[in-house]
């Protein structure tokens, strides 16, 4: 968790791949710890085609069949179909001239929100964020999952005042859409 903290949560990340990859590993969490799915996040890596998109939405019922036996993933079937959905979603938002990172990161103005205090398991931005992606037809997408995925991705700094994560995860460069 160490590691995970020290270079990944909570900096600010504009690749849409990336943030969609992390959006499915939050619904696979659903449940459990962190922990848990940091610990098969390679092997839900390889099962998944590396989260390319494009490579998902090909995976079929023999694919979901393999992955339902593999013990290095979380062998949920809704949660493995919720993510080849999730992948058409994607790619049906690409399609339609929607980049996903611009899409999630307008929600927060194109900057990380910089949280003081003790940390929410959601917000009201959370829940906002929860309606659009249900809406759009993504699954195991609450807002208690939403917030723990905004702060995965940088959107929140929910960096202690004291961590010396928190000043460089605040002073990271803005979404692309933040300057339009």
């Amino acid at each position: 968790m160490r590691e995970y903290h020290d270079h990944e949560w909570g900096v600010p990340d504009f690749d849409s791949r990336s943030i969609w990859e992390c959006l499915a590993l939050e619904g696979f969490q659903a449940g459990l710890a962190w922990i848990v799915v940091l610990r098969k996040r390679q092997a839900f890596r390889t099962a998944f085609k590396q989260f390319d998109p494009e490579k998902v939405v090909r995976l079929g019922a023999q694919d979901i069949t393999k992955m339902l036996e593999n013990p290095g993933i979380i062998r949920s079937r809704t949660k493995i179909e919720a993510t080849i959905a999730g992948a058409r979603i994607f790619l049906d938002m690409r399609q339609a001239g929607i980049d996903f990172s611009d899409w999630v990161w307008n929600f927060a103005d194109g900057k990380p929100i910089q949280n003081i205090g003790p940390v929410p398991v959601s917000s009201p931005l959370a829940e906002t964020l929860s309606k659009e992606l249900k809406r759009r037809g993504f699954k195991f997408v609450g807002p208690v999952i939403a917030y723990a995925w905004m702060q995965a991705i940088g959107m929140v700094n929910d960096h202690d005042q004291d961590c010396f994560r928190r000043k460089y995860c605040a002073h990271q460069k803005l979404s692309p859409s933040a300057y339009t």
